[in-house]
């Protein structure tokens, strides 16, 4: 009998992109199906994309959909109303898809990520198995599916409720520390996670990056509520080396000649970026710290009122923007790299000692897979929530406070590195992340519940017609 075949549909973003295409790996590697990944676009696919889908198993095909035009979005829609958008428009390309892969495979699946919901109504045409991969926390799919109930209980603004938010199985979160796209309920891009939260429960199952002893709460009341099933199928991250290779040598070489440990790398992923006077800040609070750090800097994302500002297109020194005479005087200690590095190897060597992150979940899951303690810092997106997460319930990461005006100063930022590095809190976070790296490694094992988790849910796909 032919293998089964699933259509994925990623939403535009390599934070969705990523995940997906490990769990497509998965799929056609230990478990023999045929994968299409179906990617709505707004654009021409990004060099990222393009590197990380031309080194897939030929078992993995891949299609870009024709992009869609935003010629009537104002130009101030948020970022979440966007990625929704792109995926409604893409329904008819979408139909077209399905229409050659109905005739040419066995198709019983469809697997979206939560920006993808709408797809569903193309997968029910063609009577198909509707499923969400879920990429993010289960702490942020319990909000998904509590967030009808929710608008329906409160009135007014979240942020201002004096009391923090119950989400079931979660820690208590405060208002002002939920998902930024849940943040203002008169904006469009709310009425979008609200329409898209109330459509989780049309999935047959929704799989979710994460695992019980990370996440036990969450996981729990999820698999309690019963429907849609939930099934914890994580940590799934990306393994070796991904584009961008230009700057690895010099990183890596840079580490093997640093003390086991001893190196806090600093990274705020792929779309995070600073203001010129938290840039500021962060440097010289890096500086006063006095430990060793690998920094990954991107050039700020607005005017200062002090400062000129240079975007990074425009200037011979992708440092200029750095506080004047900060490279020199950190010249021993510290290494300094423009845009990427490669943060796999750099989190898998052993002289990383913690990791300075803007806490978005696939980095959180490749520093729990090599056992490295945390300090958030986080920026957008469910990222606070996930803040929360780690320093009050897991207790593997610091974070540091914000002043009134919402910048961390410099002493704020060397107290925390230097907490992480030498203090005895730092110890006790970094035996806490190994247990939990044990644990990751151990549900990834052949008899691992999220090896288990997974082969569940394709044993349902292998049963279909």
């Amino acid at each position: 009998m032919e293998a089964p075949h699933i259509a994925i549909v990623p939403s535009p973003g390599m934070g969705h992109l990523i995940p997906l295409v490990e769990f497509a790996k998965r799929l056609v590697l230990h478990h023999n199906l045929s994968v299409t990944l179906i990617i709505p676009t707004d654009g021409s696919p990004s060099k990222p994309q393009q590197v990380i889908l031309h080194s897939l198993p030929k078992t993995i095909t891949s299609v870009f959909l024709p992009p869609v035009s935003f010629d009537d979005l104002s130009d101030d829609v948020k970022i979440e109303t966007r990625i929704f958008t792109t995926v409604t428009r893409s329904l008819s390309y979408l139909r077209d898809s399905f229409k050659v892969l109905a005739a040419t495979t066995r198709l019983v699946a469809l697997v979206v990520d939560p920006f993808g919901t709408d797809a569903f109504d193309v997968a029910k045409e063609f009577k198909v198995s509707p499923y969400i991969f879920f990429p993010a926390t289960a702490t942020a799919l319990s909000l998904c599916l509590h967030l009808p109930k929710l608008d329906e209980a409160v009135s007014g603004e979240y942020r201002d409720l004096p009391e923090p938010v119950k989400i079931p199985g979660c820690v208590p979160i405060h208002g002002r520390d939920l998902a930024d796209a849940v943040q203002d309920r008169k904006n469009e891009a709310y009425r979008w996670v609200l329409h898209h939260s109330k459509r989780h429960h049309l999935a047959e199952g929704i799989m979710v990056n994460s695992f019980m002893d990370l996440e036990a709460g969450p996981i729990k009341a999820l698999k309690e509520a019963g429907k849609p099933p939930v099934y914890p199928v994580g940590p799934l991250i990306q393994t070796g080396s991904t584009g961008g290779a230009d700057g690895s040598d010099q990183c890596l070489k840079w580490l093997d000649s640093q003390p086991r440990g001893s190196v806090l790398f600093v990274s705020f992923g792929s779309g995070g970026t600073l203001s010129h006077e938290q840039l500021d800040e962060l440097a010289l609070g890096l500086e006063m710290s006095e430990q060793r750090f690998l920094w990954v800097v991107r050039s700020p994302h607005e005017k200062a009122a002090n400062a000129t500002y240079f975007s990074a297109e425009s200037i011979e020194d992708p440092f200029d923007f750095l506080p004047k005479g900060f490279l020199e005087r950190t010249k021993g200690l510290g290494l300094v790299v423009p845009s990427w590095a490669p943060q796999i190897q750099v989190l898998s060597h052993s002289s990383t000692g913690g990791f300075l992150t803007h806490c978005g979940w696939n980095s959180i899951l490749e520093s729990v897979v090599h056992g490295v303690p945390l300090i958030a810092w986080p920026l957008y997106a469910e990222q606070k929530m996930t803040a929360v997460m780690l320093t009050e319930e897991l207790k593997v990461a610091l974070r540091p406070n914000a002043s009134e005006n919402g910048l961390v100063g410099q002493e704020e930022i060397a107290k925390v590195v230097k907490g992480l590095m030498e203090e005895e809190k730092g110890k006790r976070l970094q035996n806490r992340m190994r247990d939990l790296k044990d644990a990751s490694d151990e549900v990834l094992s052949e008899n691992g519940s999220s090896t288990k988790s997974l082969s569940e849910v394709v044993q349902k796909w292998k049963n279909l017609n």
